[in-house]
């Protein structure tokens, strides 16, 4: 799929990128065999069945570093793989589950690499660990009258049994896998009865995108269905990112890994699941919304008693309490594993010890009688003394993360250092439920100090910066030159100092970013550090980093954000707001205008003023003497929305109605910037374009229908 850029003559410029960020997903490829396991020897780190012509197996110093985490971490604590296995039904026999524009969705037998060893030199075991447990694909039993298919995306979707038919909580990204997971349910424990209720546990795609693989319009019209989510819910759904959606989604293929391919040297888990579904998103908007902090609810005659939990894990967020089960859902609350306070995609920072509050309420509340946990990712937990051992740690992590960061913080250590500094307590790096499988203590501790102190390490020499190009060619000139920093290089990475050797390497590559040894150097110090980690986002930032640096930016398709579901649920103000962060401000210096918007079918009125190289608006008010005034109904501007017809052309048609000069909007429109979300992050690198380089034809364009990960 080729990249179209649209003419940004047009002021309502087809928004293929406005919510890039719900619309990622993984290219499923699996790299060509080879020998893994060997302990590379240093001076010839090359191996066969690498993805990349420039790739590198581990060195000594990776394999030691992995080696002694296989030796201190409590690998004879199994009862993951006892509690993984308990309550199997039936796996689900579709390999490979096909979209419906044509492409695969969801390709499990990408990841049969992971059991065909028991362990890599390239694959932190624990991360392996993680991985391995991913690997169930299939349905399950809860407890009776609670069920799950999971493996099939990366979260899992649950059925509870209600009086007149099924309740299905938290519906995955797409709907060919959410239709996948429903057609299995029935084939063995269904019995033919419908689906009376959709409940959305949080605001991210993951959670809600698959919803029409279940359920149609119709449905929830007539009453039929109802859905239910927390209060919050639609609002943030677009407003967590849409305003930052390409830096993001660029972002996102770093932290997820979109373009490495399935591999010990490559891509392996994304540790919350094996990774995300690349079908098709919808959305269909809450009937009720969840207000009161804890509310009870019948639902289909299931008693639930819905815990409000928000920034938490997601701003918008709950838990539910079946009373009657005993069974206790923690949404994404708790995972088997530490979740992100600061998610390296980019988001606002979360608020650990609120989190860290919310699990102990839960803990409180319902965790003294619940007999069964269950979530959205991974496997439950039974038995009222393994859910509370959960839940205490967890709820200990996140406040011991927030309280001792800041003890250090408040000692004077920077937000420079304290990755450094901050140490998790042993009892809980001895549990694998406290494992770094999202996020990793290394960067939400910086995010304890992002979000209580800010970016600055009140350093004067820090405030002001100067940007890191101009800065490195005076690093490079005081180290003696571009030779000297490169023997240096080798010789940091030859002791496995890869982190000093990023230092300098860096700034060499900043100062020149067309030194391709430089870049090839650095790329391995990159790779080293990748194997090295248990975090799947750091593991596939580093190896992105390496792989771009070495072959510049893999030509792909743009994810695509034309879910006509997705561009309803914006508000007509974050369409506005968000076209104001596409206009270059600079191409708009001298103009004024004032533009009057009015949507009669649902009653809304804006009034919108250029001034200052500045877009803003505000609801609820119309200018006495604008210079425009547009006249259109909500559910036509939709349609401008999605790029399916012009602003223009709904003008000419008489669709829409104007008073004024109507010229204004190709003036401003002059000023509409289309972002492009393949931007350089690695300096001297560039989108590759169609031609390949050695083995790298494996990143071919593919389409990359819709997400919206954590």
């Amino acid at each position: 799929m080729s990249y179209q850029i649209y003419p940004t003559m047009n002021i309502i410029n087809k928004l293929q990128h406005i919510l890039s960020f719900f619309i990622s997903a993984s290219m499923l490829i699996s790299c060509s065999s080879g020998d893994y396991s060997s302990g590379s020897d240093d001076a010839n780190l090359e191996v066969s069945g690498h993805f990349d012509p420039k790739g590198k197996g581990p060195s000594s110093h990776t394999i030691k570093i992995l080696d002694e985490a296989r030796r201190t971490l409590p690998f004879s604590d199994t009862r993951d793989f006892e509690e993984n296995e308990k309550g199997f039904i039936a796996a689900m026999m579709e390999r490979q589950i096909k979209a419906n524009a044509g492409h695969i969705a969801w390709d499990m037998d990408a990841f049969n690499f992971i059991d065909e060893q028991e362990e890599y030199s390239s694959v932190h075991p624990s991360l392996h660990r993680i991985a391995k447990l991913n690997q169930n694909y299939g349905l399950y039993e809860v407890i009776p009258g609670i069920y799950q298919v999971r493996g099939i995306d990366l979260a899992q979707i649950t059925f509870i049994r209600g009086k007149k038919g099924w309740i299905a909580y938290d519906v995955l990204v797409s709907a060919e896998t959410a239709a996948a997971s429903w057609r299995l349910f029935q084939e063995h424990i269904g019995g033919g009865l419908p689906i009376t209720t959709v409940i959305y546990s949080h605001n991210h795609g993951d959670h809600w995108g698959g919803v029409r693989g279940l359920i149609t319009d119709e449905d929830v019209a007539s009453g039929r269905v109802q859905v239910i989510a927390p209060d919050g819910f639609m609002d943030h759904l677009v407003a967590e990112n849409v305003f930052a959606g390409n830096a993001m989604n660029r972002r996102l293929f770093y932290q997820y890994g979109l373009l490495l391919p399935r591999s010990p040297y490559g891509y392996v888990s994304q540790g919350l699941g094996h990774g995300l579904s690349r079908g098709s998103v919808g959305l269909i908007a809450p009937t009720k919304i969840i207000t009161k902090p804890i509310e009870e609810v019948m639902v289909d005659g299931v008693r639930m008693i819905f815990q409000l939990t928000p920034d938490t894990e997601a701003p918008a967020e709950m838990n539910t309490y079946l009373p009657d089960m005993k069974a206790l859902w923690m949404a994404e609350n708790i995972m088997h594993g530490i979740h992100n306070i600061y998610t390296l995609r980019g988001a606002p920072v979360r608020d650990a010890l609120n989190w860290s509050k919310y699990i102990n309420e839960a803990l409180y509340l319902f965790g003294q009688e619940a007999e069964v946990m269950f979530t959205s990712h991974h496997w439950p937990r039974w038995g009222n003394g393994r859910i509370q051992e959960v839940l205490r740690a967890q709820r200990d992590a996140y406040a011991h993360l927030n309280n001792q960061v800041l003890h250090h913080a408040n000692q004077g250590v920077t937000i420079n250092q304290i990755h450094n500094v901050y140490e998790v307590p042993h009892s809980l790096q001895q549990s694998w439920y406290t494992r770094d499988y999202h996020g990793s203590h290394e960067n939400n501790s910086r995010a304890v100090i992002q979000r209580y102190l800010g970016y600055w390490d009140n350093n004067p020499a820090t405030l002001i910066p100067l940007s890191p190009e101009e800065s490195a060619p005076l690093y490079v000139e005081m180290m003696g030159g571009s030779k000297k920093i490169l023997a240096k290089g080798k010789e940091l990475i030859r002791d496995g100092k890869y982190k000093h050797a990023t230092e300098i390497l860096n700034r060499l590559v900043q100062a020149e970013p067309k030194n391709q040894e430089a870049k090839d150097l650095l790329a391995d110090a990159f790779e080293q550090i990748g194997y090295q980690q248990e975090n799947p986002g750091l593991r596939n930032s580093f190896l992105a980093g390496a792989y771009e640096l070495r072959n510049d930016i893999p030509a792909s398709a743009i994810p695509n954000s034309s879910s006509p579901d997705v561009i309803r649920v914006m508000t007509t103000g974050q369409f506005l707001d968000f076209l104001a962060i596409r206009m270059d401000g600079r191409k708009t210096q001298g103009m004024k205008y004032g533009i009057n918007l009015i949507t009669p079918d649902n009653g809304e009125k804006y009034a919108i003023e250029l001034s200052n190289e500045t877009l803003t608006n505000i609801k609820g008010y119309v200018l006495p003497n604008p210079d425009l005034e547009i006249t259109i109904n909500r559910k036509d501007l939709e349609i401008v929305m999605m790029g399916q017809k012009t602003l223009v052309d709904m003008i000419k048609d008489g669709t829409a109605k104007t008073q004024g000069d109507p010229s204004i909007l190709a003036k401003i429109g002059e000023a509409m910037v289309t972002f492009d979300p393949r931007f350089p992050i690695m300096p001297g690198t560039k989108l590759r374009g169609s031609e390949t380089v050695g083995k790298a034809d494996a990143y071919s364009a593919e389409k990359l229908p819709a997400n919206s990960p954590e």
